[in-house]
Formats: C-alpha cells, sequence, structure tokens
C-alpha cells in the first residue's frame, strides 16, 4: 500500500539583500494542509528560501516515508542535490577552498532531511501562477513585512 505524501512548498522574500526577510511554506497531506512563516529582521534571500525549508520539515511531529519539497530557488536545489555531498565530503568547504555560505542552515536541513525516508526535489517556477507557490511566497512577504516592523 502506496503511503500519502507530504507536499511542502516554500518560498523567501527579503527587503534589501541583505535587510529584512521573510520565509513562507505550505504542508499539505491529503486534504489537511498547515501555513507557516517567520521573520528575520537581517537577513538574506537565500537564508530565508532554506529557513523555509528547514522550519517546514521540522513542522512534521514524526517521520515521514516520503517528501515532496516544490521550491522556486535554484540554491536550495542545486545546494541539496548537487553539491552537499562534495561539502559535506570536504569538511565544509567549497571545490575554490572557501567556507561554504550558510553551513549552518545547510546542516541543519541536511539533519531534518534524515529524520524522512525519501524526499523528493521540484523546482516551480516562480511568480507563474503555480497555486502554491504563489500562497508560500504571500506568506514569505507577511514575514517579511513583519521584520520590517520598529
Amino acid at each position: 500500500m502506496q503511503q500519502t505524501p507530504v507536499d511542502l512548498f516554500t518560498d523567501g522574500a527579503c527587503s534589501g539583500n541583505p535587510g529584512p526577510g521573510g520565509w513562507g511554506a505550505v504542508l499539505r497531506y491529503g486534504a489537511h494542509e498547515r501555513e507557516l512563516h517567520g521573520s528575520d529582521p537581517a537577513t538574506t534571500n537565500n537564508k530565508m528560501e532554506l529557513t523555509a525549508v528547514i522550519e517546514g520539515l521540522a513542522a512534521l511531529t514524526r517521520p515521514v516515508p516520503l517528501v515532496r519539497i516544490h521550491t522556486d530557488s535554484t540554491y536550495v536545489l542545486n545546494g541539496i542535490t548537487k553539491w552537499m555531498h562534495g561539502w559535506k565530503r570536504n569538511g565544509w568547504v567549497t571545490s575554490a577552498k572557501q567556507p561554504v555560505k550558510n553551513a549552518e542552515l545547510w546542516q541543519r536541513l541536511d539533519e531534518e532531511c534524515r529524520r524522512h525516508g525519501q524526499i523528493e526535489w521540484e523546482w516551480v517556477k516562480g511568480h507563474a501562477g503555480h497555486p502554491e507557490n504563489e500562497r508560500a511566497d504571500k506568506l514569505a512577504c507577511k514575514g517579511r513585512d513583519e521584520a520590517k516592523k520598529p
């Protein structure tokens, strides 16, 4: 019997780079949905993109056999599917012998991914009418706007 997957739709937003930022995530399990968002007063867009995935996975209270992560961030997608293996092998140093940017977030993402069974990654084009990506973007912008408030 095939397990119902959890779908996680994520996005990050930032005013200035660095600047105030926010992240958003939509979790879906069958007919159940949950929206999450958060903010950081001084961050980067890449950090918010990573944080959206980390927090979405962290919100799952128990290991899930299959999580499908939908992101519009090529930074996140390439980092997790192409670069992370080499970073880990090289002690979190890039091929150019520089420390990996946002290593602490990449390490947290790696830990969250290892809690679950299979993780499938899907890139979606941002701001192209994908309904769940648009919802995640609105949540990220809400977080960003909250970060701007004194």
